[in-house]
């Protein structure tokens, strides 16, 4: 876009600058790429966000085994553990000896690697991995990920790193589908149609770096929502949208089960507009693609209930998983006594809940990975840009249309469904002596588990920095400002986890 003298803007021919937009976005998928690729390979195995755990169903998948029940880590499994693990997560520089750890076990003897594998082995006996009832679609996209490594010759170190390289790709395909949901919401606007993607090319969610179901959400959700808002604006809804809205909210719940909450509100959603059409009596014309959905949807998320009740005692398998974190469910009354109903408690969790969303959750030698100053950019940026955002939805603003409203309204219930979702773990449980969450320490500050919400999230902060300068039609200041977050997103990661490039255990010490 350009401004001629006057300041008034001038609009190219659209099919030209449809081309070139296609082309920005497709660059934004490879710089996503790069960018993961570098990180991904940086970081040693395995991290601090139980990436042995989901390393170990992706193996599990991979020889066609779904795990019928609370299991020990297998014997293939631990062997990379032993081998391949680092231990700068979790010790403490002061815990080492000279500062350092020891060589990595694959550069040492023959002998030394076999008392390392026959050390685990006996270690192995008293570890269940309670990520066991976890959904199956990531893993199974992984553990196809990881027979294709093989097939490719990939093997030791480098077959490892090729199962966390799956994300190059799920994160490119996140960039288009942010790039999808903005140009649905806001077809005319081009800043708002580039933000999207260009944030999420920069983020630096160190979940894209790891094996997790997590970095999966985004992706699923932000095509359910896609299909959400135009299956809000449709005279008349196809079969088909029926069925692919249907599938991505399945999609978006056998990836992990944190993302109920938006499917559920999801569903709901789907139910208030069947309702709005009955009133208005233009029902019986929904009722072959409203049908299609709840099929497609239904389905397959029953089915997965039906498993795990069957497989690990209740529908969701959390009961096991709690049950070996130690947990204990907190009596009700007891509930209203957390912190989180203090104005300072309150605060933590919020902060500390969007500066992870951002960021990841990843440890260096037992302390966090990010600086207090970052973390407080991140989450006072989030509640402004937000709080823009919302007040400029408000009718007596005419920034946005009525669709656009609805639209953004819709994406800040997902953003709030997933905030309360953590809201209302952090307060139903004891924590024991768990490390984290904690009785110290006794909220789910974990923003990794609302990444399923992260496109909708991204359309409410760009479209709050678009209007933190509707004072102007020129473009300039706004793509200024976006180029100062990507750099400040860039600066900051670099700056936080450069500890981690000298690692003697990461890709480039192979």
């Amino acid at each position: 876009m350009q401004n001629d003298a006057n300041g008034a803007e001038v609009h190219p021919p659209v099919g030209f600058f449809e081309s070139q937009e296609r082309a920005i976005v497709g660059l934004l998928c490879l710089l996503a790429m790069v960018h993961v690729f570098v990180y991904s390979a940086a970081f040693p195995f395995f991290n601090n966000v139980d990436e042995a755990n989901h390393f170990d169903l992706t193996v599990k998948y991979s020889h066609g085994h779904l795990p019928g029940g609370p299991e020990l880590v297998s014997a293939e499994s631990m062997e990379y553990i032993a081998i391949f693990g680092s231990q700068e997560f979790l010790w403490k520089t002061n815990l080492l000896t000279n500062g350092q750890l020891p060589p990595p076990p694959w550069t040492q003897s023959p002998e030394v690697i076999r008392r390392y594998l026959s050390a685990n082995e006996l270690a192995r006996q008293h570890i269940v991995n309670y990520e066991n009832c976890q959904p199956p679609l990531y893993y199974a996209l992984s553990g196809l990920w990881w027979d294709l490594g093989k097939g490719c010759g990939f093997e030791n170190g480098r077959l490892l790193y090729w199962g966390r390289f799956l994300n190059l790709l799920l994160v490119a395909a996140l960039v288009w589908v942010g790039h999808a949901a903005a140009r649905t919401v806001f077809p005319e606007q081009v800043f708002l149609r580039l933000g999207v993607p260009a944030l999420l090319a920069f983020i630096p969610q160190t979940q894209f770096y790891s094996i997790e179901n997590d970095v999966l959400s985004p992706l699923c959700f932000g095509a359910a929502f896609v299909c959400l808002v135009q299956w809000w604006r449709a005279d008349a809804p196809t079969v088909r949208l029926g069925a692919v809205t249907g599938l991505t909210l399945a999609a978006a719940y056998l990836t992990k089960v944190s993302n109920l909450p938006l499917v559920a509100l999801s569903g709901a959603v789907v139910l208030f507009r069947a309702l709005c059409l009955a009133k208005a009596g233009k029902l019986r014309a929904w009722l072959p693609p409203l049908g299609c959905l709840a099929f497609c949807a239904l389905l397959p998320i029953l089915g997965w209930m039906a498993w795990t009740k069957h497989a690990f005692g209740d529908f969701t398998g959390s009961t096991t998983k709690i049950a070996i974190l130690g947990w204990t469910q907190k009596p009700f009354a007891d509930w209203w006594h957390h912190p989180i109903f203090t104005p300072h408690g309150l605060w933590t969790f919020l902060a500390g809940t969007l500066a992870t969303l951002w960021q990841g959750e990843f440890m260096w030698h037992q302390e966090p990975l990010s600086f207090p100053g970052v973390n407080l950019v991140y989450a006072v940026s989030s509640m402004v840009l937000t709080g823009f955002a919302l007040v400029n939805l408000l009718p007596r603003f005419k920034a946005a249309t009525s669709a656009q409203r609805q639209a953004l309204w819709l994406g800040f219930l997902c953003v709030c469904a997933a905030v309360a979702f953590l809201g209302f773990v952090s307060i139903i449980y004891d924590f024991h002596d768990c490390f984290y969450p904690s009785r110290d320490y006794p909220y789910f500050t974990s923003g990794r588990l609302m990444l399923g919400a992260l496109v909708p999230f991204l359309l409410l902060v760009v479209y709050g920095l678009d209007r933190v300068f509707g004072f102007t039609k020129k473009l300039w200041p706004r793509w200024l400002a976006l180029g100062g977050m990507a750099l400040f997103m860039l600066v900051s990661e670099i700056a936080t986890d450069w500890p981690v490039f000298s690692s003697q255990y990461n890709w480039f010490h192979l």
